[in-house]
């Protein structure tokens, strides 16, 4: 019992499909081209990008209460999954200028960072400043 209980509880914590648990506010970044769409993109609207280690615990808390905070914004959200696209999030780290963070949110308008905040300073943002 406490091994089936022990496998459930580690396939729950490093499952492959929280893709799928997305909330269905992101738009996941799978390529160094995508950055000049997203880039092009914040000229019209305001973008979040959240870097997200899928292994992390805090990481996967902050998450869950930022979509509670972000669901009703008017901002487009891009999510990168660290452990699958670390080139990315160097790249990331190299065009806009900001340390490498995990959790990380990144806020850019008119092809700008405007904000860059981890872990628990993700929760503290007020994310009507930017709208």
């Amino acid at each position: 019992m406490v091994k089936i209980i022990s496998m459930n509880l580690f396939n729950t914590i490093f499952s492959k499909s929280e893709k799928s648990q997305l909330n269905d506010i992101w738009t996941e970044i799978t390529s160094i081209d995508h950055l000049n769409t997203i880039l092009e993109q914040s000229e019209r609207q305001v973008v979040a990008i959240f870097k997200h280690s899928t292994r992390c615990s805090i990481s996967r808390k902050v998450l869950a209460q930022f979509e509670k905070q972000i669901s009703s914004k008017n901002i487009k959200c891009y999510y990168l999954d660290l452990l699958n696209y670390r080139e990315i999030s160097n790249e990331i780290a190299e065009q806009m200028n900001v340390v490498h963070q995990s959790p990380q949110l990144i806020i850019l308008k008119n092809k700008e960072v405007v904000l860059h905040v981890s872990h628990n300073g993700i929760l503290n943002v007020n994310l009507d400043n930017f709208l």
